[in-house]
């Protein structure tokens, strides 16, 4: 099978792998990461087989890091990407306590009890939030 992506380091990258093992200071899957490059290089000549079997990951993981290491470069390889999927709250602390008191109140008139849509527009009617959905009153 043909090598879809060749992992040539330069002797600067590999110093920098050789620390980042010394120290072993690193996060577990860094320093993983950096026992893999090192022998992806071409002059070791491991197979993806080879390093998947000794560094116990899939040869999945192996042709991944070569591929990010080939199109991003050695730091990218390296790390992981920061967490970019963070969602904010649509209610605060305090926009959680005017829920809770909304629907400690008496239920308007022509009503048993609060419905999850009537507090929602009630909220945003008291201009306690710009927009917000019934679901999410509920998840509150």
């Amino acid at each position: 099978m043909a090598i879809r992506y060749a992992v040539d380091l330069i002797d600067t990258e590999r110093a920098a792998l050789r620390e980042i093992i010394s120290k072993n200071k690193a996060k577990r899957s860094t320093i993983i990461h950096a026992y893999i490059l090192l022998k992806a290089d071409r002059p070791c000549g491991w197979t993806n087989a080879d390093i998947a079997s000794a560094y116990d990951v899939s040869t999945k993981k192996v042709e991944q890091l070569k591929k990010c290491f080939v199109e991003e470069g050695c730091e990218a390889a390296l790390y992981r990407k920061p967490v970019t999927n963070a969602h904010r709250r649509k209610i605060t602390g305090d926009e959680e306590a005017h829920v809770i008191a909304l629907y400690c109140s008496q239920a308007p008139e022509g009503h048993a009890r609060w419905t999850l849509r009537m507090r929602a527009d009630k909220m945003v009617e008291w201009d306690i939030v710009d927009s917000v959905s019934h679901e999410t009153v509920r998840r509150t």
